[in-house]
């Protein structure tokens, strides 16, 4: 099929747009999909994070942050691959998380140090704390058994079971 922009080169690109109650459906070569603002492969790659670990990755030496070896694991929903990631610097769907942990766990500890956020807690506005402080152990194992069911609603087993000797120790 021939882009419906230029009529020159093969469409690669089908782009739907939806106005008020209209919808209407372009296809597209790269260069004209590019030129409307569409990104395209060429340019995912051009990203700042697809550019690092292209360079980091770049001949998959042994201390690449996303080893090569990976490159035939498959996500489960959407089918991508670990080279897909490495290649653009983008993960298909929110299940690829879950398809390949291992390696993105390593990614992150070898990137910030920790594979698990260490920063603030978030608190909801107005909740004022009850007047339990964060110094008080009851206030600290109430956290903690909040925190032990997300994890194991999340199927995180290993930080569930971090949090549950953290519990028992608090107990």
């Amino acid at each position: 099929m021939l882009c419906d922009n230029c009529k020159e080169r093969d469409a690669i690109i089908n782009l739907t747009q939806v106005e008020h109650d209209s919808k209407v459906t372009l296809h597209l070569c790269e260069q004209c999909a590019q030129q409307k603002g569409v990104e395209t492969g060429g340019a995912v790659l051009k990203s700042p994070l697809g550019n690092f670990l292209g360079a980091v990755v770049k001949g998959s030496t042994p201390g690449a942050l996303v080893p090569a070896s990976g490159d035939a694991l498959r996500c489960t929903a959407c089918g991508s691959t670990l080279r897909d990631f490495r290649d653009s610097g983008r993960l298909g769907c929110d299940r690829c998380y879950e398809s390949f942990d291992t390696h993105l766990r390593d990614l992150l500890r070898r990137l910030h140090g920790s594979s698990q956020h260490v920063g603030e807690r978030y608190e909801l506005p107005g909740a004022g704390g009850g007047g339990l402080s964060d110094d008080d152990p009851r206030s600290r194992l109430l956290e903690l058994k909040a925190q032990l069911r997300r994890a194991v609603e999340g199927e995180n087993f290993e930080l569930a079971a971090e949090l549950r000797d953290r519990i028992r120790v608090l107990e």
